[in-house]
């Protein structure tokens, strides 16, 4: 092996636990996620709350980045297995955040890019958009 070669090796390591940090941050949000909407659930039902308690949980809840969608695909012809994806992480509102890791045999880049009210200042790629549909509309076929 040459070092060239464990450079690579490295380098594939570190973008493998960047991904694997990204994805584990985005399944400690869900979790959050889903216990604020119990909360408010358990709320409205076991107490009698001002109109502006509950106004304010709601609001706190359409905040929320709980909207996810994942692609995935083969950035390059040669490459096999689908290894790059885009995914998007939204509120209720479409503001939220569209992030990328597109892999090459030699090396993998992570873009992230922020979204507003479902659009982006920035480009955003066909599979991005697609994942930002998906987020939006609840699909579950990305």
């Amino acid at each position: 092996m040459h070092l060239s070669d464990t450079a690579a090796t490295l380098l594939g390591f570190g973008v493998g636990v960047l991904v694997v940090l990204l994805v584990a941050g985005l399944a400690v949000l869900l979790v959050r996620v889903n216990r604020l909407s119990d909360q408010v659930r358990r709320l409205s039902h076991s107490r009698p709350v001002g109109a502006g308690d509950l106004a304010a949980l709601r609001s706190d809840l359409e905040q929320a980045l709980r909207h996810v969608a994942v692609v995935r695909y083969d950035a390059f012809g040669d490459m096999g297995g689908r290894l790059s994806f885009s995914a998007a992480v939204v509120d209720d509102h479409g503001d939220g955040l569209v992030f990328s890791t597109i892999h090459a045999r030699g090396e993998s880049r992570t873009y992230a890019k922020g979204v507003v009210g479902g659009s982006s200042d920035a480009t955003l790629t066909p599979e991005e958009q697609q994942a930002l549909a998906a987020a939006r509309t609840g699909s579950r076929k990305a």
